[in-house]
């Protein structure tokens, strides 16, 4: 099994920051751990598709898209099988909420895709 559990989420201002948390935990790291496992930051805005914002692979090779270069940071904790994300210079756009699993696909449990609750951010302009 996976569980992940995002946190960290909140509201601020435009210009401000936030730093996101993402435990992973289950059997499924038991076998395979997670710094082995290419992770990512999604977030989902409302009436949007699911987008990937930042991935880190195993051996801490980052990638972001446009949108968020420069401003976003991710990072990894093997140790605590923890994923974070900093977020600088948060913009109104950047509002959605922010998921964190395998990348570039989730992982799947039962055939189905896995996603946790996720962490809503909200920036107001």
């Amino acid at each position: 099994q996976v569980q992940l559990v995002e946190s960290g989420g909140g509201l601020v201002q435009a210009g401000g920051s936030l730093r996101l948390s993402c435990a992973a935990s289950g059997s499924f790291f038991s076998i395979n751990p997670m710094s082995i496992n290419p992770m990512g930051w999604y977030r989902q805005a409302p009436g949007k598709q699911r987008e990937l914002v930042a991935t880190i692979t195993s051996g801490d090779s980052t990638n972001y898209p446009d949108s968020v270069k420069g401003r976003f940071t991710i990072t990894r904790d093997n140790a605590r099988n923890t994923v974070y994300l900093q977020m600088n210079s948060l913009k109104p756009e950047d509002t959605a909420v922010y998921y964190c699993n395998s990348a570039p696909r989730p992982f799947r449990i039962n055939g189905m895709d896995y996603w946790g609750k996720g962490t809503q951010v909200t920036v107001s302009s």
